[in-house]
C-alpha cells in the first residue's frame, strides 16, 4: 500500500495541460511582432545585412573573371562588371539596369592595379563593418523585444495563477505551476530569440545569396534547389520528435522540482524521521525519467545536423557533375559557374544553422503551450465580473444545505450542512480529523464554491457579491502559519494600505508579539528569511494573528490558531482574542478544551455532517462523539471531561 501512495514521475500531458499543436508558440510570436518600435528596426537591420552580403558577392564577379584572365585596374573591373550585367536574363533586367555603373563614373576611376586592389579591399572592409554593425543592432533590438514579451507573459501568467480558483490550483501541482512560470518562460525566450534574432537573419542572408546565384545562372541554381523538399521533410520529421520529447522533459522537470522542493522545505521532518534514503530514491526516480526524455531530445537533435550535411554533400556532388558537363561543353561560363557555387556556398552557410534553429523552436513550442495554459486559467467568479459590494457584516452567517466535493474526490467533504451563526457569537467546530471542519469554514471566504446549497452573509448569497468586499471582512489564522519574505512590519501589514506605525504596534501588542519583536536585531524592520526561518513556531503564529487583527475583520476564522503556542502564551493570546472578538463573529476550529469552553456554542461534525450542536455541558450528556473527543482528543480536556 505504501508503494501505491508514492508519487510517480509525471506523464507528458497531465490533465490536458499541454496542447497538441504549436498554436501557443504562434500566439507568443504575434505578441512579439506587436512591438513595432523594436521589430521594425530589427527588420531594417536584416535588410541592410543582406544587401551588404549580396553586393559583396556581386562585386566578386569582375575580380574572379580577371583572375581567370588578365590583370586589370578599377576601370577594367567596372567595365567587366557592366558586361556581366548585360549578359543576364530578361527576368533580371531590372536589377541589371539598377546596378549598371554609368560610363562617366567609370572614366573618373583611377588607374593602376595596386590602386584597384586597395580600393576593392577597402570597399570590402567597409561592407564588412556595415554588415557587422547591422547584425549587432538586429540582435540588440530583437533580444529587447523578446525579453519584454516574455517578461510580460511571465507577469501575466503569475497574475492568472494568483487569480485562479483555489480548487483549480489545488487540482494541479503548485510546483508545476511555478516551473511553467519560471523555467518554461526561459525556454520560450530562447525559442523566440532564435526565431527573431537568428532565423530571420539567416533566412534573409540565404535568400540574398540565392538571388545572386539565380542572377548569374538560374539553371545551375534551380538544380541545386531540387533537394530542398527532401531537406524540409527530414527537418520536419525530426522537429516533431523534438517537440514531443521536449514537452515530456519539461513535465518531468516540473515533477523533479516539486519533489526537491518538498523534501528540502520539510528537511527537518525528513531528518527527524531518517527518511533521507526514501526522499533520495524518489528524487532519483524522477531524475531518471527526466534523463530518459532528455535523451530522446538528444537523439533527434544529434541526428538532424549529420543528415542535412550528408544530403548537402550529395547535392554538391551531383551539381558539380551536371554543371561540369555543361562547362566542358561550353554551355556555361566558367566564371559564372564558380560564382554560382560561391553564392550557393554562402547561402548554404547561412541556411545550414536553420536545422538547429528549427530544433530550438520545436523545443520551445511545448514550453509555450504549458505557459499559455497558465495564462488562460480563468479567474475566480467573484473576480472575473463586477458584482455589488457586501456591506459590513452585522446580522448572521449561514450555510444553507451546503454540499462540497473536492475536485477528483470520491466522496463529499461536506454533506448537506445547514447552520446559522448570529453576529457576534463565538462558535467552536470540533470533530475527528477529516470530518469537514476546515472545508466548511473555507467556503465562507469563498476559497471554494459549494456544489450544492449556498453560503449567506446577512442574507446575501456570497456568490452574488464582490469577493474582495467579502474577504476584506474576514480575518483568517490557520494552523499552517504563513510568513512571507520581507520585514516583520511588512508581514503584519501584508496587503494593507495606508496603515500607520501605531496601528501595526497595537496589533502586535494584542497578539502578544510586540515584546519578542522588540528583541529582534532591528525590531519591526528585521528581515525574515524564507518560510519564517529564524523565528519559532509560536512567534510565526503570533505574527499571523497580528496580521488578522490589523484587518479589523467583522468575521474571525481561527483554524487551530493557537496550536503552535505554549500554554502560557495561549492563555494571554486567548484573553486578547476574547477582547478583540467582542462585537465580531468568531468561527474557531479547536482541539483544546480551554478554547471550546470559551465559546458560545459548539458544533460537532463527523463525515462532513453536523451531528450535534450546543454547550459543552449539554453535549457531554447527549453526544457520544463529543464525549469521546473530550476524553481522547482535546489536549487539555481529559480530566475536565471525565
Amino acid at each position: 500500500m505504501a508503494n501505491d501512495q508514492t508519487p510517480q514521475p509525471p506523464s507528458a500531458n497531465p490533465g490536458g495541460w499541454v496542447r497538441p499543436d504549436g498554436a501557443a508558440f504562434n500566439h507568443f510570436v504575434r505578441r512579439l511582432l506587436r512591438r513595432w518600435s523594436l521589430v521594425m528596426p530589427a527588420g531594417l537591420m536584416v535588410v541592410i545585412s543582406g544587401i551588404t552580403l549580396s553586393v559583396g558577392i556581386l562585386g566578386a564577379s569582375p575580380i574572379l573573371q580577371k583572375i581567370l584572365g588578365a590583370k586589370s585596374d578599377l576601370r577594367d573591373f567596372a567595365a567587366e562588371f557592366n558586361r556581366s550585367l548585360a549578359s543576364t536574363s530578361d527576368a533580371w533586367r531590372w536589377a541589371a539596369d539598377l546596378l549598371t555603373i554609368p560610363q562617366s563614373r567609370i572614366d573618373a576611376l583611377p588607374r593602376g592595379e595596386l590602386t584597384a586592389l586597395w580600393v576593392i579591399m577597402g570597399a570590402l572592409v567597409a561592407l564588412t563593418i556595415i554588415g557587422s554593425a547591422a547584425n549587432f543592432l538586429h540582435a540588440y533590438f530583437s533580444l529587447t523585444a523578446v525579453n519584454r514579451t516574455v517578461t510580460d507573459a511571465r507577469r501575466q501568467a503569475f497574475r492568472a495563477a494568483l487569480r485562479a480558483p483555489l480548487g483549480e490550483i489545488a487540482r494541479l501541482s503548485p510546483s508545476d505551476v511555478i516551473s511553467r512560470i519560471v523555467n518554461d518562460s526561459t525556454q520560450l525566450a530562447n525559442g523566440l530569440n532564435v526565431l527573431l534574432s537568428k532565423a530571420v537573419l539567416q533566412i534573409f542572408k540565404g535568400v540574398a545569396a540565392l538571388a545572386v546565384a539565380l542572377f548569374f545562372d538560374w539553371r545551375v541554381t534551380a538544380a541545386a534547389l531540387v533537394v530542398t523538399p527532401v531537406l524540409y521533410h527530414v527537418i520536419r520529421k525530426l522537429g516533431k520528435r523534438i517537440r514531443r520529447a521536449s514537452g515530456a522533459a519539461l513535465q518531468s522537470q516540473a515533477g523533479l522540482y516539486g519533489v526537491a522542493g518538498e523534501a528540502l522545505g520539510a528537511l527537518r521532518v525528513v531528518k527527524a524521521n531518517s527518511a533521507e534514503r526514501r526522499e533520495g530514491g524518489l528524487f532519483r526516480r524522477f531524475n531518471r525519467e527526466m534523463l530518459r526524455e532528455l535523451n530522446r531530445v538528444r537523439t533527434a537533435r544529434a541526428l538532424a545536423s549529420p543528415l542535412t550535411e550528408m544530403l548537402s554533400i550529395f547535392l554538391l556532388c551531383g551539381l558539380v557533375l551536371a554543371a561540369g558537363n555543361e562547362v566542358i561543353r561550353g554551355r556555361v561560363d566558367t566564371s559564372d559557374f564558380l560564382l554560382v557555387l560561391m553564392a550557393l556556398a554562402v547561402a548554404g552557410a547561412s541556411l545550414k544553422p536553420l536545422t538547429g534553429i528549427i530544433n530550438d523552436i520545436q523545443t520551445a513550442a511545448p514550453a509555450a503551450e504549458r505557459l499559455k495554459c497558465v495564462m488562460d486559467l480563468g479567474a475566480e467568479p467573484g473576480l472575473a465580473r463586477r458584482l455589488p459590494r457586501l456591506p459590513r457584516h452585522r446580522e448572521c452567517v449561514e450555510w444553507r444545505g451546503v454540499t462540497f466535493t473536492y475536485p477528483g474526490g470520491s466522496a463529499p467533504a461536506v454533506r448537506d450542512v445547514s447552520l446559522r451563526v448570529p453576529h457576534g457569537r463565538r462558535v467552536a467546530f470540533v470533530g475527528p480529523n477529516g470530518c469537514g471542519k476546515t472545508t466548511l469554514l473555507s467556503l465562507l471566504p469563498r476559497l471554494f464554491d459549494p456544489g450544492a446549497g449556498s453560503v449567506l452573509v446577512d442574507g446575501s448569497d456570497i456568490s452574488a457579491v464582490s469577493v474582495r468586499s467579502l474577504r476584506r471582512q474576514i480575518g483568517v489564522v490557520t494552523q499552517e502559519t504563513i510568513v512571507f519574505r520581507g520585514t516583520v512590519r511588512e508581514n503584519i501589514v501584508h496587503a494593507g494600505v495606508g496603515v500607520g506605525e501605531a496601528e501595526v504596534i497595537a496589533a502586535a501588542r494584542k497578539a502578544r508579539a510586540h515584546d519578542f519583536i522588540e528583541r529582534l536585531p532591528r525590531g519591526y524592520d528585521t528581515l525574515i528569511g524564507e518560510g519564517g526561518h529564524g523565528l519559532s513556531g509560536g512567534q510565526r503564529q503570533r505574527l499571523a494573528i497580528a496580521r488578522a487583527i490589523l484587518r479589523d475583520p467583522a468575521i474571525l476564522i481561527l483554524d487551530e490558531a493557537t496550536s503552535m503556542i505554549d500554554a502560557e502564551s495561549e492563555a494571554r493570546i486567548g484573553e486578547a482574542l476574547a477582547e478583540f472578538s467582542a462585537g465580531r463573529t468568531a468561527l474557531i476550529v479547536a482541539h483544546r478544551l480551554s478554547t471550546v469552553l470559551n465559546c458560545d456554542s459548539i458544533v460537532v461534525m463527523d463525515h462532513g455532517r453536523i451531528v450535534d450542536q450546543g454547550r459543552h455541558e449539554e453535549l457531554l450528556t447527549r453526544c457520544d462523539l463529543y464525549r469521546q473527543l473530550a476524553r481522547s482528543q482535546f489536549l487539555d480536556g481529559g480530566a475536565a471531561a471525565a
